[in-house]
């Protein structure tokens, strides 16, 4: 029980990473706030994650919608130990296509969300002198792909706020980090696999990209959250933690 009787939040949680995150908390002992803009996967995964799971309706974009997250935690729970920033979405251009649409869209979500959560949480966790903070990043945070502007932009902001509030706040026990998953195999991936003639050849292709010859699991993600947000990590702080197998340092002709 790694996280026996924290009080956590997970954004996004409805499917995919945030829900093997959320999952996994639970598992950990730890009581869970699944903040998820869809109500319908939001409230599903909350029934089954049993009484320890809170659904609360959340719009990372809206200011209003995350304070009443933050209002609702509290009131229930009566504090907030650790925030898992992970909603996210996928907004891939070619720069000068990029509109001014698509442009806030990203920004939005991937970086101004993370910091609307953040600041309504940190009071909370400096009032009980102490939490921890994990930023779903990416494999995007380091490395330039082509065509997939403006999301990289989004999240090496994403490292840099990271880094700021883990500055800002180390002295008052609180920990900021990032976790930076590659290619996991969550249904989006899948979803984009099958939008392909093979999908069965367009899988193993992209496992051939990796050098233990498959992607990542969302598993694999939530397991190094429960440790970040765990009394096991106190001098973890300010960085971010690469999940991709080891794509990121593979040589490249």
């Amino acid at each position: 029980m790694r996280l026996a009787d924290k009080i956590a939040i997970v954004t996004g949680a409805g499917r995919g990473i945030g829900a093997a995150i959320a999952r996994a908390f639970i598992e950990a002992g730890a009581h869970v706030a699944i903040a998820e803009r869809d109500p319908l996967t939001g409230a599903a995964m909350a029934e089954k994650l049993g009484e320890r799971a809170l659904f609360v309706e959340t719009d990372v974009t809206a200011q209003s919608s995350v304070d009443a997250l933050v209002e609702t935690v509290v009131a229930r729970f009566g504090r907030i130990d650790g925030l898992v920033n992970n909603a996210g979405i996928n907004v891939f251009h070619e720069p000068l296509e990029t509109t001014d649409a698509e442009w806030a869209r990203c920004m939005a979500v991937d970086l101004e969300g993370v910091w609307r959560v953040c600041r309504a949480v940190l009071p909370v966790m400096l009032a009980g002198k102490g939490g921890s903070i994990v930023n779903i990043a990416s494999s995007h945070s380091s490395t330039i792909i082509p065509h997939t502007f403006p999301y990289p932009v989004a999240k090496h902001g994403l490292l840099g706020l990271t880094r700021a509030l883990g500055i800002e706040y180390a002295a008052r026990n609180i920990r900021v980090n990032a976790i930076a998953p590659g290619y996991i195999e969550t249904d989006l991936a899948i979803e984009y696999w099958n939008g392909f003639p093979d999908p069965e050849a367009e899988r193993q292709r992209t496992y051939r990209l990796h050098p233990p010859g498959r992607i990542g699991r969302p598993e694999e993600v939530a397991m190094t959250a429960v440790f970040l947000a765990s009394d096991e990590a106190p001098f973890i702080n300010a960085t971010s933690i690469a999940i991709d197998g080891g794509r990121s340092v593979l040589y490249h002709e």
